[in-house]
């Protein structure tokens, strides 16, 4: 009934303007124009009307529509009424409902990123309270066992205080890994770019972890023989970083009795790319798009026994991205995965 009341009060506004409007100019044509006016005079006066008419109409239409769409913005606490502009109103129904759909369709995508940031920032949370609770209460376990008496049994010490160690160790590497993701998304990464041979680094990283491989009779090896060094351009530390996180994922999946495979390509004029690959038992493709995000685990229990912080994979892809390069994946559900990457290459 209000809305009604309102369109009755435009109109009845409006049609008071016309009359006022209409009555002073027959008034004027009387005193003025009565005796000599002549059908010229009579059509052009009409014009005249018709083309004021037209302009109060129009006019008192928009400043109407504007008011009610103002108010709307006023009472609507996510809309802001500094964004309604009076040119993008008219009495073209059509052209207003476009213009405050698109609107709608802006906010609704910006209420679904920050819908998704915190439902991100819920997980990531409780990801770390979990990550961080299993060895804290492990170590914590063997040690109020052992202040319980079980320490003056001196095998059970020993063991249990090598379990502790190892809780110790884990809670230490989910701390690193952590505050290396916090620099990462804040700060940045400080490069130290240099020229050095891709393949002595990747040597370097299989005789460190030639014990681990051998433990699941996995074979580290290259795709063929290279005859001279292949001399790329970043940072050095930090490329070992990645090739250790690679190499020991391949290792913890992969077949045992398996291979890990490291090729070296040329992968356009100016880049090489840098393959990993294993014989493992591969990755299902709905978890491939989340696997370089923090604490995302294909398999929570069995990622859990073989260790490791669960930001191995987004500290690569942070510091490859930092190169400003790109980092691939190719996996097929029991066949094996292939993770690749591309360097500069050296002038």
């Amino acid at each position: 009934m209000k809305k009604v009341k309102k369109t009755y009060r435009y109109a009845l506004a409006s049609a008071m303007y016309l009359t006022l409007l209409s009555v002073l100019v027959a008034s004027l044509s009387y005193l003025f124009f009565y005796k000599s006016m002549g059908i010229i005079t009579i059509i052009v006066f009409g014009i005249i009307l018709f083309a004021v008419s037209f302009f109060i109409i129009q006019y008192r239409a928009e400043h109407f529509i504007y008011q009610r769409i103002k108010k709307l913005y006023e009472d609507i606490s996510i809309l802001d009424v500094n964004d309604l502009k009076k040119d993008d109103v008219s009495t073209d129904v059509e052209s207003l409902t476009k213009t405050v759909q698109e609107y709608v369709e802006d906010k609704k995508e910006e209420i679904a990123n920050l819908t998704e940031r915190d439902s991100f920032r819920r997980d990531f949370l409780g990801n770390v309270a979990h990550e961080l609770k299993t060895p804290l209460f492990t170590v914590q376990g063997y040690i109020l066992t052992l202040l319980e008496g079980a320490g003056e049994d001196e095998i059970i010490r020993e063991k249990y205080l090598e379990r502790a160690s190892k809780g110790v160790e884990r809670l230490t590497s989910i701390v690193k890994d952590l505050d290396m993701i916090a620099k990462l998304e804040t700060e940045g990464l400080k490069m130290n770019i240099e020229t050095f041979n891709i393949l002595e680094l990747i040597q370097n990283v299989f005789d460190l972890f030639e014990m681990k491989a051998k433990k699941r009779r996995i074979t580290l090896r290259y795709d063929r023989m290279y005859e001279f060094p292949l001399l790329v351009r970043g940072d050095v530390e930090r490329i070992e970083q990645v090739l250790i996180n690679l190499v020991v994922n391949s290792i913890k999946y992969g077949k045992v009795g398996g291979f890990t495979t490291v090729s070296v390509e040329s992968y356009n004029q100016n880049k090489y790319i840098i393959k990993i690959a294993d014989n493992g038992e591969g990755i299902k493709q709905e978890h491939i798009p989340r696997l370089f995000e923090r604490f995302y685990r294909v398999d929570q229990s069995r990622s859990r026994e073989q260790g490791g912080s669960g930001l191995g994979l987004s500290i690569v892809k942070h510091i490859i991205e930092a190169h400003n390069e790109t980092i691939l994946l190719k996996s097929k559900f029991g066949e094996g995965s292939e993770f690749s990457f591309t360097l500069e290459k050296a002038k």
